[in-house]
Parts: C-alpha cells; sequence; structure tokens
C-alpha cells in the first residue's frame, strides 16, 4: 500500500495510490477525527484504510496533486549521519561507535515535484539520497528484534544540506534545516510490502547523471539498531521519521564540488519505494 499526503483544491489531504489516481481516506475517518496520515498512523487504522483503498475508486488523479511531504507534521525528524563507509572515508572521518544523530524540522522539507530552494545565503547546496523510516507503534527502549514491527513503513529522501553553514561549528543543525531544502516522498510504502529494509538499492542523480549509487545493507547501524538507540534517548511516536544516512557520492566531497543550482533536477530512486523528484529553484530576494 502506498500513501500519500496532498493538497487539492487548496486544501491539505491524505490518502491511497491506487491506478494512477489517488483514494482520499479523510472524508472516511472525519467522524473519527482522523485529519491527517501522521493521525491515521497513530489510530493504528492501517488496515482499514487498506480496505477502503481496495474497495474504492480514485477521487483525485496524480496529476492533479500537489505533493505534500509525506508525513508533513511528523513529531520528530532524526537524522542519522555518516553511516556508509564510504561517506565517512570521503569526509575524512572515522567510524564511531555509536551512530551520529542530529534533527531537521517539518519546515525544512517539501514534497515529490515541490521545488527545493538554493537559499540567499550559500551556493553550497549538496544533495543526500536517503532512506527513510516512519515510526507506526512507537514505543521506549525498543528491542532490536521488535523493532521493524514498530514501523509504519518507508519513503525516500532528499536531505538537502548547505554545507558551509553546517560547517559554522561541530553541530550539523545549521546547514541541514533551511527551509524547503530538502524533500520527502513521493509516498510511504507500508512495512509489509518492504518486509527486509536491508535489501534495497538506492540512487541519487542530478540532471539524469547518477551521483550516488548504494545498497541498504551497507548502513553502518542498520534500521533495527538505529530504533532501538533512538527509542532509548526518546520516545518514538507514531509519524516520527528516522532518515538513516546518505551513501558517499556526496557533491562537497567531489573535485570540483558539485552543487545543486538554480534550474536543477534531483532525483532519489530506492527499489520497491519509486522515484522522489524535485527541481532545484533559487531563493528570490
Amino acid at each position: 500500500m502506498k500513501l500519500v499526503s496532498f493538497q487539492a483544491d487548496n486544501v491539505t489531504r491524505f490518502g491511497g495510490v491506487k491506478n494512477q489516481g489517488i483514494v482520499e481516506l479523510g472524508p472516511h475517518f472525519r467522524e473519527r477525527g482522523i485529519a491527517s496520515l501522521r493521525q491515521l498512523l497513530a489510530a493504528d487504522a492501517l488496515g482499514e484504510a487498506k480496505r477502503i483503498i481496495e474497495q474504492a475508486a480514485p477521487n483525485w488523479k496524480l496529476d492533479d496533486v500537489a505533493f505534500l511531504p509525506v508525513i508533513p507534521d511528523p513529531g520528530k525528524i532524526i537524522c542519522i549521519g555518516l553511516n556508509y563507509r564510504d561517506h565517512v572515508a570521503e569526509t575524512g572521518r572515522t567510524v564511531t561507535e555509536n551512530p551520529s544523530i542530529f534533527v531537521r524540522f517539518p519546515e525544512s522539507q517539501v514534497g515529490h515535484l515541490q521545488p527545493i530552494v538554493k537559499p540567499l545565503e550559500s551556493d553550497h547546496f549538496d544533495y543526500e539520497g536517503e532512506l527513510a523510516v516512519v515510526i507506526g507503534s512507537g514505543g521506549r527502549r525498543i528491542a532490536e528484534d521488535r523493532a521493524l514491527a514498530a514501523i509504519a513503513g518507508y519513503a525516500c529522501y532528499n536531505e538537502g544540506s548547505i554545507r558551509d553553514w553546517q560547517r559554522h561549528t561541530s553541530q550539523f543543525i545549521a546547514g541541514k534545516t533551511f527551509a524547503r531544502t530538502g524533500s520527502f516522498g513521493p509516498w510511504l510504502v507500508t512495512a509489509d510490502e518492504i518486509p527486509d529494509p536491508s535489501k534495497l538499492s538506492l540512487q541519487t542523480r542530478l540532471n539524469g547523471e547518477v551521483v550516488q549509487k548504494s545498497t541498504t545493507d551497507l548502513l553502518i547501524t542498520g534500521i533495527p539498531a538505529l530504533i532501538k538507540y533512538c527509542s532509548t534517548i526518546m520516545t518514538l511516536e507514531p509519524g516520527d521519521v528516522i532518515v538513516t544516512g546518505t551513501p558517499g557520492g556526496v557533491g562537497a566531497k567531489r573535485s570540483p564540488p558539485l552543487w545543486m543550482k538554480d534550474g536543477d533536477t534531483v532525483e532519489v530512486e530506492i527499489s520497491r519505494i519509486g522515484v522522489l523528484r524535485n527541481p532545484v529553484v533559487a531563493e528570490k530576494c
């Protein structure tokens, strides 16, 4: 099942993808106060949503909606840094015993096909293709052998980074959460469709050229261990997002550096999920 958040007729909606269209789910859950995909996950209503999608005809064509980030209103966006060995090597760092964690904020992300924005303050706008994990049941101190059961599903993520601002201090956040610099989509593929997330291929393309290529079995800290670690620190809640790290090939470490610029198109493709595509625009004064 593929679930999306979107806008149509200037109204924020959510639904399921079917036959190049979307079955809108909001009207079916309105009486229960469920008005977003995050609330659907919190209500443990994926099974009911699947039955509705199977039985109903699409309300909207995919071409007639504006995609939003898969979860537009997450309580947490937890990002994992330096989680592929080739990326660690190209940065000149060493593998750490525990995951490197930082955060993004919802304002920093857009949906599929929406423009990501190179800010006025920098030309060092870099791509980072990543697998995003969306939490379903959540909890504290989730054991690794129960971690996959806590996942609602998976999506593509472009963790757009403003590299010179990222280097202002030893903390990454300044370069990681400029408004509308990252993207999240195109949809959530539910976990029952991907029983083993360690067997996915990931590719990032800039203007059609492959700039990153890897597989998720190469994650230094795998997804179950990430969930265990993060849930030891904080309570993971339905709709929380863990962005699992980017492989080598980032623009900052190329010679010469390869930055995203106005007019570019960037794509992140992950097997069994799809392609997240975004144009790049320069912020206007």
